[in-house]
């Protein structure tokens, strides 16, 4: 793991755990202010859960990928994870944000810059293979090789066909020639 990596997850992670601490910690005020998707989300799912317990997985989920994220496990899908919880806090930050006073209003914008700056780093690092190719890219690749040498193995079947014809044709002929007492 490049140094930058090893730096740079955690510095990313810690704002995502701390955050997902205080979700936790403040469960029914994040209930509160993610009323309206949580009600929701809490209407679609098969079985009965609240919001305080929907507020409760999202902070769980915020602290469980900022730590694997941040020791580098699973980096990639924990990523993933804290790019949707970021989003899904942007959204809803934005949406219940005072914005009665010019101050509000301000405090909003630089939230929204902070929520899709974290969300852009996380976005990022959910597609970062740290210096190792990707599934997608391996599987193009091993297509390619595997075209190539079904190619290489058409032409060399041809070759190998063509030399055995020539054998054979020469093996017939000998054997009219003699045959026929030429």
């Amino acid at each position: 793991m490049s140094v930058v990596r090893t730096l740079a997850r955690p510095m990313l992670a810690s704002s995502f755990v701390l955050a997902g601490l205080d979700k936790l910690k403040n469960s029914d005020d994040t209930a509160q202010q993610l009323s309206p998707l949580l009600r929701k989300a809490a209407a679609s799912l098969p079985f009965q859960a609240s919001e305080k317990t929907l507020a409760r997985v999202i902070g769980g989920t915020q602290v469980g990928a900022g730590v694997l994220f941040g020791f580098g496990k699973f980096s990639r899908l924990s990523a993933s994870l804290l790019t949707v919880v970021s989003l899904l806090n942007t959204f809803v930050e934005w949406r219940s944000a005072d914005i009665s006073s010019k101050e509000g209003r301000e405090s909003r914008r630089n939230q929204l810059l902070k929520n899709l700056s974290l969300s852009g780093g996380a976005l990022l690092a959910s597609v970062d293979t740290a210096g190792k190719p990707g599934l997608a890219w391996r599987a193009e690749h091993l297509a390619a090789d595997a075209r190539k040498n079904a190619s290489h193995l058409a032409a060399d079947a041809r070759r190998t066909t063509t030399k055995k014809l020539n054998k054979a044709d020469k093996a017939v002929r000998r054997a009219v020639e003699h045959a026929t007492g030429a």
